[in-house]
Parts: structure tokens; sequence; C-alpha cells
């Protein structure tokens, strides 16, 4: 069903022009008459993750998985989203890790709750105990834990420019929180990616 205040696309390209006009330039010159369409077809992409439900990628579960019970980690998740005080991107890593309870998730299912919430406006600490929480409640394992770590562009080309400066937030749920050498293993796992 169609959200009746959802702006149409002619609205949102109008949008877009009356910001061309306050930035101080003409939307009518030759270099900015398709930007607005342009604009409005990237923010789709941008922001398709709140056309997505991220449990729907978590659903399907193998369990003939001959008795695997030790943590599964899919590291490095690359993801591109937006800081909901800027709308600047943030560019960064995600670490996801979980320990099964008799079922187990196609791993790009993982890359894809992580893509999901990442192409919605976002704060950082939030993305990461979203992403963490859903896991949880989806396959409902014996713990997760979720580390992103990202570069805030509304922090390097804008306010301090501080450029080179990475965030890095965790999430650690059952036994990733509670059990000390769990935590350690994940993050010995993280640790030893390639990207580093």
């Amino acid at each position: 069903m169609a959200d009746s205040t959802k702006p149409t696309r002619e609205e949102a390209e109008a949008a877009v022009r009356t910001l061309l006009r306050w930035a101080g330039d003409d939307p009518d010159r030759e270099g900015l008459l398709d930007t607005p369409t342009r604009v409005v077809k990237a923010y789709g992409d941008w922001f398709s993750g709140y056309g997505e439900d991220p449990t729907d990628y978590l659903k399907r579960t193998f369990e003939e998985v001959e008795g695997y019970d030790e943590m599964i980690v899919l590291r490095d998740i690359e993801f591109e989203s937006h800081c909901e005080h800027h709308m600047a991107p943030i560019i960064g890593k995600a670490h996801v890790g979980y320990l099964p309870d008799g079922k187990v998730v196609g791993i790009s299912k993982l890359a894809r709750v992580v893509e999901t919430y990442a192409r919605r406006l976002q704060v950082q600490e939030k993305m990461t105990a979203q992403i963490a929480q859903v896991i949880q409640d989806v396959l409902q394992p014996r713990g997760v834990g979720v580390v992103v770590i990202g570069a805030h562009e509304c922090m390097t080309t804008r306010g301090v420019h501080k450029r080179g400066v990475s965030m890095i937030t965790s999430t650690m749920l059952g036994s990733f929180r509670e059990d000390a050498r769990t935590r350690a293993e994940f993050l010995r796992f993280i640790e030893a990616s390639p990207g580093r």
C-alpha cells in the first residue's frame, strides 16, 4: 500500500531545485537541468533500506549442520550509510558474529541485514544495536556480537574537518556480553581480518 503522506517524485525534484537555488545556483542552467532527477534517483538507492524488512532475510535457516555450534563470523562487510543529522555519508565496515543454537543462516543474509539498516538515515550506535538485535530476535542464537567501524563525512568535510578519523561501536548480546572468552574470541577473529 502506498504511503499517502510520501511526496511524489515531482515534489522531491522540486525540493532539489529549491536547494540548488538556495545554494546560489540556477537549476535551469544546462549543467543542472537533470540534477534533480539524478538526485532523487540516488536517494532512492541510498535510502532503499526503508522499503526492506531485515527480518525477512533471516527467516530461512538451515538446521542440517552436523551439530555445528561454534562461532560464525562474517567480517569486513562494507557499507555506505548517511548520518541522520547532516545527511552526509558514513562509509565503513561491519563485523557480525553469532553462536548458533541449532540453526544457521546463509552468510549473504547477514550482509543483507547490514545493508538494510545502512541504507536508512542512521546514527552509527543505533545501527550497530539494530543489526545485533534483529539477529538475536529472529535466529535466537546463544549470543551475537556486532562491531561497526565508520568514517563520518559530516565530521571530515564540515565542522571540525578531521580526516582519517573513524568511529568504532559494538553491541554484544547473550554469551558475547556474559562470557569474556566468547567476546575475546570474536574480537580475535575480526582482528585477524585481511583488511587490517
